[in-house]
């Protein structure tokens, strides 16, 4: 799995976070997106890597302007995860 965080100018509320976690649930397979704009991020988490170009431009067409995006394979943690040291 791989998790993408995307630095997202321009929300302003709650709303605008489903927006844009709409629009790439939509358009994108992914396991789980989340949205912060206080933080002004999106983490994006997906099996395969998403194309940068298309996630950009998919964010950008809802009226936001997309930063920095930082993609890492991501290994989900177990319960007891904690325990492996």
């Amino acid at each position: 799995m791989f998790q993408t965080t995307v630095e997202v100018d321009g929300m302003a509320c709650s709303m605008c976070e489903a927006h844009i976690n709409d629009t790439i649930r939509s358009e994108f397979p992914v396991e789980k997106v989340s949205s912060s704009h206080s933080k002004g991020r999106t983490v994006i988490l997906s099996k395969e890597p998403l194309d940068e170009k298309a996630l950009r431009a998919a964010i950008e067409g809802t009226g936001y302007q997309v930063g920095e995006i930082c993609r890492e394979p991501y290994e989900k943690k177990g319960l007891f995860s904690f325990l492996k040291k």
